[in-house]
């Protein structure tokens, strides 16, 4: 499963910073403004993860969602895993000095929950699924869009005669 953004649906409210921030302490998704778009910008657990090949003590590794997630008991805070990652987002706690980062809220996905950030957003900017059913999702909104534009067409007809 994966986090997907849409990029255009962003108003840049920021609600998934806020939600991120009450939840962990500190915010693991941020978004930037930019002239015409906001881009909410957090970790991508990418398929072939750099920080899970750095690592020198494993302490990275996917769960079995497909998160990248760090092993705290492991981390011995050599911050290679920020080093080689490509959008900056393992960041050091200050506190623990160990890596932090975004685990795509693994208790609220054990409760059978949605990611705090996906779960807040208004505009749907931030989905949390398998890329097919997203993408059927998708596909079903748009054929309702083109039916409703379709009756609304031929009610004109009807009634313009």
């Amino acid at each position: 499963m994966k986090l997907f953004i849409n990029l255009g649906r962003c108003i840049a409210c920021k609600a998934c910073e806020v939600a991120c921030e009450k939840e962990h302490g500190i915010s693991f998704i941020s978004v930037y403004e930019f002239e015409d778009m906001a881009v909410p910008l957090n970790c991508r657990h990418c398929e072939k993860a750099p920080c899970i090949e750095v690592c020198p003590t494993k302490a990275i590794k996917r769960d079995g969602d497909g998160a990248v997630i760090i092993n705290e008991e492991k981390c011995i805070g050599c911050y290679m895993c920020s080093a080689v990652c490509p959008y900056a987002i393992p960041i050091v706690d200050p506190i623990k000095e160990l890596a932090v980062k975004c685990n795509l809220c693994a208790d609220r996905r054990k409760e059978g929950n949605l990611p705090l950030c996906a779960s807040v957003c208004p505009t749907d900017a931030l989905v949390f699924g398998e890329i097919n059913e997203i993408m059927e999702e998708k596909r079903k909104r748009k054929a309702e869009r083109i039916v409703e534009a379709q009756r609304k067409a031929i009610e004109k007809i009807a009634l313009f005669g």
